[in-house]
């Protein structure tokens, strides 16, 4: 392996670009390919001219040359690039977590992890408390729910506008309520985090989830509660939404960088 860590970087959307903003200049970790569908890719190239001009953009990923691939583009993605880059033994990073809320998808990321003899990582994204969640799984969880609460406009283009007037709502709306498997599948932009949460937890089918459109607030807001053998837990967080997705808090794309400079790093934490 070379010195540089050689990323391919599958999506060039609100969270690619992002990433690639604030991996200019590092010298331990090299973006080598941007790779996005076939009719995205002069968009793409204009990106990687101004942020990662050295990048090949491509419609997949290459087979030599990559250390490293980081997924930020959904699960047809995922699907696509991911499951073959790791049976060619090439160790992945997954931003769409909420794509495994498909029945028998994580298993199948688990099973060509294991085909390539490398490893699939999961980023935790905009929630914290990942660590002590799966900590407290190891002891014995009870209970774990989730509510995930952003303002009206965050929830347009899903099913939250299905009978509502989302712009006219004057107070909080539950729009969604019932297990993180049912919630990622319908709101799978949005519902990241219950499919993380549940998987460092209880499992999708036995987590919680509430969602929620307040027109009081101006942040997307996760709260986490936990109970079990080691006690209980509860964590709030207010994100501020990504400018270019408010669908998206920016703290996603802080973890997935995160998770790449932990690669290189000689001490991680």
């Amino acid at each position: 392996m070379s010195s540089t860590t050689r990323i391919a970087l599958i999506g060039c959307g609100a969270i690619g670009t992002s990433v690639l903003e604030l991996l200019q200049g590092d010298v331990a970790l090299e973006i080598k390919a941007i790779v996005v569908p076939t009719d995205a890719l002069a968009s793409a190239q204009a990106t990687a001219q101004r942020l990662a001009p050295r990048a090949q953009v491509v419609s997949s990923v290459p087979a030599d040359g990559i250390d490293l691939v980081v997924e930020a583009a959904g699960h047809a993605a995922i699907e696509a690039h991911v499951l073959p880059a790791l049976e060619r033994g090439t160790p992945c990073i997954v931003a769409s977590v909420g794509a495994l809320s498909a029945e028998g998808f994580a298993e199948r990321l688990e099973a060509a992890a294991v085909t390539g003899g490398t490893q699939v990582q999961l980023i935790a994204g905009a929630i914290g408390a990942i660590d002590a969640l799966a900590a407290a799984r190891v002891g014995g969880l009870d209970t774990v729910r989730y509510t995930g609460r952003k303002p009206p406009h965050a929830w347009k283009g899903t099913p939250a506008e299905e009978g509502r007037d989302l712009g006219a709502l004057t107070a909080e709306t539950v729009i969604f309520e019932g297990s993180a498997r049912e919630a990622a599948m319908l709101y799978p932009k949005n519902a990241n985090v219950a499919a993380t949460v549940s998987l460092a937890g209880l499992g999708l089918d036995r987590t919680f989830v509430r969602l929620i459109a307040d027109p009081a607030v101006t942040e997307n807001i996760h709260t986490v509660e936990a109970e079990g053998a080691f006690g209980d837990f509860e964590l709030t967080m207010r994100n501020k939404p990504l400018a270019a997705n408010p669908k998206t808090s920016a703290l996603t794309v802080y973890s997935a960088v995160r998770a790449l400079r932990n690669r290189v790093a000689a001490l991680a934490i």
